[in-house]
């Protein structure tokens, strides 16, 4: 017989790369997940999971418990809810993922406001540059900063807020290496990458009377963290192309200043994917959702209109 803490412990297990993720996300040492999952597999005698070095694959029994495990798991969840909501009172847990920069800035903030507001809801905001890469089954809300290639079946979108991107630079390298007047000029300027998601991040594109320019740019600075890009353009390294949110304080202090206002570049809404989970549907994740929706209109990072 499985109860429900089993289930919990087995899904952490099956929803990580390693038993040793498993262990982080269960916040015990890793001989002990190994030695609770061999007494798992023993009192089901079955085996539920392969392991070949570092890395785990589920077996067929191990996949079977995983599916109905998160079943039985979301009926519970859903039960639990539903005398919660008679009680007028919200309740559960909250997978949360969102970009590094993007969710301690904005993100974070509303989470600590919704626990306190809310303290039968326990949430866990997991935060990474490549949420593409964090499977479905792994959260129940994920807050996106840029287009969407391809969606997961089943996942609903929600845009929570406009958001630019823009190419800009600090006055001192202005100052030593001019302005570029369009885009072809920028081949001749040092150009700072941000390695994220999975996007050509050294092919720029411009736009300009429904014509298109795309420019190639060879960065001799690039990395995968957005505060270290910002910062190398504000300390007159190059220029770079970033998030509205994150460069418009810098616009207006006059620490960073806009180039080619003339040409457009693509956006990158701020936007809500919902898991297809049940737990996603709940009212913790839609009233989290509409907290946060609020908190970003308008968008703080655009300055408000008398």
């Amino acid at each position: 017989m499985l109860g429900p803490d089993d289930l919990r412990f087995f899904l952490a297990i099956a929803e990580a790369p390693s038993l040793a993720a498993a262990s982080r996300a269960l916040d015990v040492s890793p001989p002990a997940v190994t030695q609770r999952l061999r007494a798992l597999e023993e009192r089901l005698g079955v085996h539920l999971v392969d392991r070949t070095g570092r890395h785990l694959s589920l077996t067929d029994e191990g996949e079977l418990v995983a599916e109905r495990g998160r079943a039985i798991l979301g009926s519970l969840g859903d039960l639990d809810e539903a005398l919660a909501a008679r009680r007028g009172q919200v309740v559960g847990h909250l997978r949360i993922v969102a970009p590094l920069g993007f969710g301690r800035a904005y993100v974070a903030p509303v989470a600590g406001s919704f626990q306190a507001a809310h303290p039968e809801v326990a949430i866990d905001l997991r935060l990474s540059d490549r949420i593409g890469g964090v499977p479905e089954a792994a959260f129940d809300l994920a807050i996106h900063v840029g287009p969407i290639a391809h969606a997961a079946p089943g996942l609903i979108a929600r845009r929570l807020a406009p958001n630019d991107r823009l190419l800009c630079a600090s006055p001192s390298y202005l100052a030593a290496h001019g302005h570029p007047a369009c885009p072809g000029d920028l081949r001749a300027h040092a150009c700072i990458a941000l390695r994220e998601n999975d996007e050509d991040v050294t092919l720029w594109r411009f736009r300009q009377d429904g014509t298109e320019d795309r420019v190639r740019i060879e960065p001799r600075l690039s990395s995968n963290d957005g505060e270290v890009v910002r910062g190398w353009a504000l300390a007159g390294r190059g220029l770079i192309l970033r998030s509205e949110w994150d460069v418009a304080g810098d616009l207006r202090a006059g620490r960073l200043v806009r180039l080619l206002p003339g040409y457009a570049l693509p956006d990158a809404p701020v936007t809500a994917l919902l898991g297809a989970r049940r737990q996603a549907r709940a009212a913790r994740t839609r009233r989290f959702l509409d907290a946060l929706a609020s908190a970003l209109d308008p968008p703080p990072w655009r300055p408000s209109t008398p």
